[in-house]
């Protein structure tokens, strides 16, 4: 009886000892672990948006959530520039160039919104940009290219971007899992961005992301 009653505490205790060690051991480790938060203001939120359209008619920030949207025939974030519609926020202030640096939001993309750069981290030793997160039909991709996350229309997720500069690597994670890895180009003056950023090719008219928890980390 004595057996029987220990072995049936064991089967008892046995699903949440494996899940606190899984936990513990870190079978899936949170990509914040090891990084310090950076304290954020408004001045590290610096808009980008259409030059000749006033800033309250592509962007609005209300109950936490950051609410960014740009048309397909919108103008460029500059006169001078050739670079398709944007509205976005640049993380100001907060310029690297070596190190390990991570980006962490929740975003949301409604259903309709394609070739359109949700995230991005600017700047390379070659090319513009280092990496470029964009929706294609509901599904995230690297530029243009591999496919990263399927299904993320009409809901939140979370979304890390982690930059080891010195190893040269970005790895994306998306609700905290891994999803994506790839080298870097190369260090720059370098510096994340999030909103809605047109595509060269294959855009909706319409173009819309949403905000908020935005928080920026360093290793420690």
């Amino acid at each position: 009886m004595r057996g029987s009653y220990c072995y049936l505490l064991l089967l008892f205790l046995l699903p949440s000892s494996l899940k606190y060690f899984s936990q513990l051991c870190g079978a899936n480790p949170d990509p914040t672990n090891g990084f310090i938060s950076i304290p954020l203001s408004e001045y590290n939120f610096e808009l980008q948006k259409p030059y000749d359209i006033p800033l309250e008619q592509r962007y609005s920030y209300v109950d936490g959530v950051r609410h960014l949207w740009v048309y397909a025939d919108d103008k460029p974030h500059d006169p001078n520039s050739l670079t398709q519609p944007r509205t976005e926020v640049r993380i100001r202030g907060l310029d690297y160039s070596s190190g390990v640096w991570q980006f962490e939001g929740y975003g949301f993309v409604p259903n309709g919104t394609s070739g359109a750069t949700i995230a991005q981290i600017h700047g390379a030793a070659h090319g513009a940009t280092t990496i470029i997160l964009r929706i294609y039909n509901g599904d995230m991709r690297y530029y243009s290219g591999d496919l990263m996350a399927t299904d993320l229309y009409d809901r939140w997720f979370r979304l890390n971007i982690v930059h080891d500069v010195d190893g040269g690597t970005v790895t994306v994670y998306i609700d905290g899992l891994q999803k994506f890895q790839v080298k870097d180009k190369g260090p720059g003056d370098l510096y994340f961005k999030c909103g809605v950023y047109a595509a060269p090719a294959n855009i909706s008219y319409y173009m819309e992301s949403r905000w908020k928890g935005i928080k920026i980390y360093k290793k420690c």
